[in-house]
């Protein structure tokens, strides 16, 4: 998915040093994590997935920059998902580092199995709407927990919001959409975005029904805040790719792919389909875990549209007595290219 990164320096404007520490979360899946050095703090951000490469990974990062996960001061999640949380319980075993993250995603590290279980519950049914077979069904919900079966619950130790979104010398943004919890972390000129901005692709969403504070709108109003927020950074690090270096120019051009998708999941249904004939009209066959993402991302766009009065829905009599029928759409109108993706909302901060 992602062309391996390589071990970096870099220092913000003060002096402080940000080593780049590229893990393989999953086969051929990379994943940066960064460790901070700045005035009594020696801060890790993000963790990896917890598997062994990954955790070999991150220890050769340590060592190159000079460090041992003992050294640790401080573990700062930018959100949770297993490829940046699942490495805890690894180092934990070598480090009581106080970990942060933002309320929003805690039961997720720190009830992970509750959280598992709830999850699975509501893809299952999310499945089944959007019109995916039985069998087919059982393969992704084994998929999806394959890798997060990996992971077991810790104890959080502080959460953003009650630290007033200031830990030590980071500040934080909350970031909703791609991860409920997801936050930007800034570092006096250096903002750390997660898997909010990604450089080469579009980053996952699903659909709010699925979780909340998910969805497309909310993914879209958390790239217009981050890109405000972060005026005048002069270097912006995601979680999986090369740094960003122009981050309104990224985020206009995530919005004009999200745009081409939607214009291409309205095509799909200016006839009656379920979410998962729109998911193969659109992407064609998928297989692995990409098969997943793109349902849920076919969801959101399909949620929003409906939510905004674009489309409906064409076999409600088989809905409204009850039977077992996956939910089918279909547009209204033709749809101008205006009203594709609801508008940028202002922000201001001071």
């Amino acid at each position: 998915m992602f062309q391996p990164p390589v071990f970096t320096t870099l220092e913000t404007r003060s002096g402080a040093r940000i080593h780049r520490l590229p893990v393989e979360a999953f086969p051929n899946m990379w994943a940066n994590t960064y460790l901070v050095e700045t005035t009594g703090w020696l801060v890790l951000i993000d963790t990896g997935s917890g598997r062994d490469k990954s955790n070999e990974d991150l220890e050769a990062g340590l060592s190159r920059a000079g460090y041992r996960l003992t050294d640790l001061t401080h573990i700062l999640l930018t959100h949770g998902h297993i490829d940046h949380f699942g490495g805890l319980p690894y180092i934990r075993q070598q480090s009581q580092a106080p970990i942060g993250v933002h309320e929003l995603d805690l039961q997720t590290v720190a009830r992970h199995e509750e959280r598992l279980a709830l999850m699975t519950r509501r893809l299952q049914d999310f499945l089944a709407q959007a019109g995916v077979a039985n069998e087919r069904r059982d393969e992704l919900i084994q998929m999806y927990r394959f890798t997060k079966a990996l992971y077991h619950s810790l104890p959080v130790d502080f959460t953003y919001e009650a630290s007033d979104m200031q830990v030590g010398p980071f500040e934080m943004i909350h970031l909703p959409g791609h991860c409920p919890g997801h936050v930007a972390l800034k570092l006096e000129d250096v903002v750390f975005t997660g898997d909010l901005v990604l450089e080469r692709i579009v980053p996952h969403q699903s659909p709010e029904e699925l979780t909340p504070y998910m969805g497309l709108r909310h993914y879209l109003e958390s790239l217009t805040a981050l890109k405000h927020w972060s005026d005048g950074a002069s270097l912006i690090l995601n979680g999986h790719d090369d740094p960003i270096t122009d981050l309104p120019a990224r985020v206009e051009t995530i919005r004009q792919q999200v745009s081409r998708r939607i214009r291409q999941t309205l095509e799909a249904l200016s006839e009656p389909r379920t979410i998962a004939e729109a998911t193969q009209q659109v992407y064609g066959p998928m297989s692995g875990y990409n098969a997943l993402l793109v349902l849920e991302k076919i969801g959101a766009y399909v949620e929003n549209l409906y939510q905004r009065g674009l489309l409906e829905i064409t076999n409600l009599a088989e809905l409204d007595n009850g039977q077992p029928a996956a939910v089918k759409y279909r547009r209204l109108r033709t749809v101008n290219d205006s009203e594709i993706l609801p508008k940028e909302k202002r922000y201001v901060f001071v």
